[in-house]
């Protein structure tokens, strides 16, 4: 190799080794007769000491140093002067003197500082990602990333799975998102797909007798451009025979807190991890992905709403709405204009309007609450008794601020579920420190699809229903259970998973209530169907979004961050400039023509 050691393994016990070096000058500083280079690789920093009187041709090579130039050095390791040292390095007592130096590349100034951290506009970060990825920052997010992916090959393989690759060409089958579609150059007119999880294939490992699968997967799905999504990620992907739901999360649970201690030990920890069904996570948080670092539960006061005189109350109630809300502790002072913002918000979530209750400005026993000190729009309508009422069941106290929206249920509990997490984030009462696990489970077999008005499958079409909820299927299908499960942490989904269908007749039957014929069931799952019929256990499994749960024990802010080449929001490369126009060549061999508009034909075809 170019170098016998690294930059970063260099202390005092090399003091008198001759060391070869080679990495990035990071910075480089002329003090008259010594020049002084921080040498950068992987492994850290360490000073390098060009001294004429040593080497003189050395030095003078020294001065055409920049920042980025690739160079070779070699010397002797020796003790910092003393009061020189440098503690924040862990280099910090040595340095090395150079006796030699070989410029092995130069470097245009780069278009950000790599030495710096600083803030950097994310598309030119991207664009130039190559330099990106050198900055400490994200080189230590990639570095971590390797070992978390270590550490759960590791963890399954204890577990006695194995890590099975699975196609990346394989059929389009509607899961949800649409797929990347590949034309087929050898079957004119026809197309693979990408895969959007390796869902039917691990199920077929299942019916194959692997019992225990995992691996890491790539997955592509052609989605909407949103803040947090890619158009590919990778997921750790799991599944297994002759399980339950409560083996699978007791499985996942024990991965994530030996994780967790092992990679981030300075984090707080909860354990065990709560369980709450999909409705009492609606019902108490308004969200199927609660943060539980900080309270602000959601409270149910429609019977005393109900009572009262209050019209938007009492018409919300009996409507078959509801009426809940939240407490803001040590906010019943804010101002008209505080309230005004907290309104619009909660209107542009889709509320009607925003019902606010302070009681008083200052801190006090609630039994001393009188109706002059209650500030709220609603004061005339309710009685001192009501409002106290109100106050118990939201465990609020004198100076606090209730929030309380009226209307339908599902919508009540969204809007609040948002003003939660902002007034969570504005008081300041979330833990940035902390990893809040919990599951979430017994997710609604299928929900209303917008675009078609059809039944579409809440998790994927092949989880298993309740079997209590099963008479309900045909009559009812939105009332129906399954048998499924989240991970959640921090208020992010970071995995979902589901005990499987393993019989042809109910998976028909379960196709067939979401509304597919014959027909359209077997040409796109008559594989799965057959596969079906050839002894297949009762199995189910769990995929687990590595590039989440990486960007939460890395404390980024985006998965972009702990992806080495991401698309941006916009799902776009711009290191590469891709998607980007074939030619025609290209087109003509795989029997496609574009539109015009997109790809005009040339004079000469």
């Amino acid at each position: 190799m170019l170098k016998t050691h690294t930059c970063g393994e260099l202390n005092r016990r090399r003091v008198g080794n001759r060391v070869t070096l080679a990495g990035w000058v990071d910075r480089r500083r002329d003090h008259g007769g010594l020049i002084f280079v921080d040498l950068r690789d992987r492994s850290g920093i360490v000073q390098v000491v060009f001294n004429p009187q040593v080497a003189k041709v050395v030095h003078d090579l020294a001065t055409e140093l920049r920042s980025e130039f690739v160079v070779r050095v070699s010397g002797e390791v020796a003790l910092r002067p003393k009061g020189t040292e440098n503690p924040k390095l862990p280099t910090g007592e040595i340095e090395v003197i150079a006796g030699e130096i070989t410029i092995l590349n130069r470097s245009k100034t780069p278009p950000f500082y790599i030495n710096e951290e600083v803030e950097v506009e994310e598309n030119l970060r991207l664009k130039y990602r190559y330099l990106d990825l050198r900055r400490p920052a994200m080189q230590q997010r990639i570095i971590l990333r390797h070992r978390i992916v270590k550490f759960i090959r590791d963890f399954f393989n204890a577990e006695g799975f194995l890590e099975i690759e699975t196609p990346i060409l394989i059929k389009s089958t509607p899961e949800g998102a649409r797929d990347y579609l590949v034309p087929s150059r050898v079957y004119p007119g026809k197309f693979y797909a990408l895969p959007q999880s390796p869902q039917q294939l691990k199920q077929l490992l299942m019916v194959a007798g692997f019992e225990k699968y995992f691996q890491i997967a790539r997955c592509f799905r052609d989605e909407d451009t949103r803040a947090d999504r890619q158009p590919e990620f990778t997921q750790i992907d799991l599944e297994m025979s002759f399980v339950e739901a409560e083996d699978i999360t007791n499985l996942v649970e024990r991965l994530m807190i030996s994780l967790a201690k092992t990679v981030r030990p300075d984090m707080k920890l909860v354990e065990p991890f709560p369980r709450l069904t999909y409705a009492e996570a609606m019902e108490r948080f308004g969200s199927d992905k609660p943060d539980f670092r900080f309270g602000l539960e959601i409270r149910d006061i429609s019977d005393i709403a109900a009572a009262s005189k209050f019209g938007v109350f009492c018409s919300a109630v009996s409507d078959g709405g509801k009426v809940k809300g939240i407490c803001a502790p040590g906010c019943g002072a804010y101002t008209r204009g505080q309230l005004e913002e907290l309104n619009r918000l909660a209107q542009s979530l889709g509320a009607g309007g925003l019902v606010t209750i302070a009681l008083g400005s200052a801190p006090g026993d609630l039994g001393d609450l009188q109706m002059e000190m209650v500030k709220s729009v609603a004061a005339r309508y309710l009685t001192i008794e009501q409002v106290k009422a109100i106050a118990q069941k939201m465990n609020a106290r004198m100076g606090d601020l209730m929030l309380i929206v009226a209307g339908k249920g599902n919508l009540v509990d969204e809007v609040l579920g948002e003003l939660r997490l902002h007034m969570g984030r504005q008081l300041k009462l979330i833990d940035p420190n902390s990893l809040s696990f919990a599951f979430v489970l017994d997710f609604p077999l299928v929900e209303r699809d917008k675009k078609t008005g059809g039944w579409k499958p809440v998790v994927h079409p092949f989880t298993m229903p309740k079997e209590e909820d099963l008479p309900l299927l045909e009559s009812a299908p939105d009332r129906v259970r399954s048998k499924s499960y989240d991970i959640v942490c921090n208020g992010y989904e970071i995995g979902g998973g589901s005990i499987r269908i393993h019989t042809r007749d109910l998976q028909k039957r379960v196709f067939a209530a979401r509304g597919y014929i014959d027909e359209d069931i077997e040409e796109l799952f008559g594989h799965m169907l057959e596969a079906f019929e050839y002894g297949a256990p009762p199995h189910g499994g769990i995929a687990l979004g590595l590039d989440r749960l990486i960007m939460l024990l890395a404390g980024a802010e985006t998965i972009r961050e702990v992806i080495a080449f991401p698309k941006n929001q916009n799902a776009a490369d711009l290191t590469f400039n891709a998607p980007s126009p074939v030619t025609w060549e290209q087109l003509d061999e795989l029997h496609l023509k574009l539109h015009d508009e997109y790809h005009p034909v040339p004079e000469d075809r």
